[in-house]
């Protein structure tokens, strides 16, 4: 199933909601050959993307490239588009964990993050969604390119657990750029770059509350609790992202990125 697409800026984001994506994904994966993948699109990746070409080519190659963020559901309304609302990647992830426990005979595998998160996330798996088997989990190191040995070790391991859907926090762009330069290698139906969904998921981070998130406020949290690492996201991407997309409006902007 593919959803209508909504040209913001540099990238093509696909227009539904999240029981939509959810739907889409169940649907596919006794039907495809070879692996889909879903990726995250929000302002600051797109500002990143600006001066990243492989980072842009994977997010435009992308099965699934969601709405996960107040700008892009702005950028939309800016644009005369139709999203209505953000779909987040962690909700991606406890939507199928949710859906796929009752329908029992599934698995995830998550590769990423630090081997006490990915212990959590194991805890927390088996407590709440006893039917989803964890086929394994995978902590790489944090260089910003692995070597050939330690990649060809993953997708080995990978493929020996044969999951249904792997998940990757390693952060953008390493994650997607990662995912896209493996993907053939990779025999999963589903494979989706969820970045910080690892922390929310294991509880080691707090995500906004449900009305901060309604309000399209759920980095505001986030900037107080890491302003070191969050400024540059919210006073410099944002408004950068915003003046392509007004230029955008206006017809001033290109096809592609300068």
């Amino acid at each position: 199933m593919d959803f209508p697409r909504e040209t913001i800026w540099n990238v093509d984001v696909q227009r539904a909601e999240l029981n939509q994506f959810l739907d889409a994904i169940d649907a596919g994966i006794s039907q495809q050959t070879t692996p889909r993948t879903l990726f995250c699109a929000n302002p600051h990746s797109l500002v990143v993307a600006l001066h990243d070409r492989p980072f842009l080519s994977a997010l435009r190659a992308a099965d699934f490239l969601i709405p996960d963020g107040t700008g892009i559901v702005l950028a939309s309304k800016i644009l005369g588009g139709k999203i209505k609302s953000r779909v987040a990647g962690p909700d991606i992830m406890t939507g199928l964990a949710s859906r796929w426990n009752a329908q029992r005979g599934k698995s995830f595998f998550f590769l990423g993050s630090s081997a006490g998160v990915l212990e959590r996330i194991r805890a927390r798996m088996a407590s709440e969604f006893p039917h989803v088997h964890v086929g394994g989990v995978f902590s790489p190191s944090f260089a910003e390119r692995l070597s050939d040995e330690e990649n060809a070790r993953i997708c080995e391991t990978i493929n020996r657990a044969a999951p249904t859907a792997l998940w990757v926090g390693m952060t953008a762009p390493k994650q997607e750029k990662w995912v896209e330069e493996h993907r053939s290698r990779l025999e999963v139906p589903l494979i989706a770059a969820v970045g910080a969904g690892f922390d929310y998921f294991a509880g080691s981070k707090q995500r906004a509350s449900r009305p901060l998130q309604n309000l399209g406020l759920e980095w505001l949290p986030r900037l107080i609790r890491e302003p070191r690492r969050m400024w540059r996201r919210n006073f410099i991407s944002t408004p950068l992202f915003l003046y392509y997309v007004l230029r955008q409006r206006f017809g001033l902007l290109s096809a592609e990125p300068q």
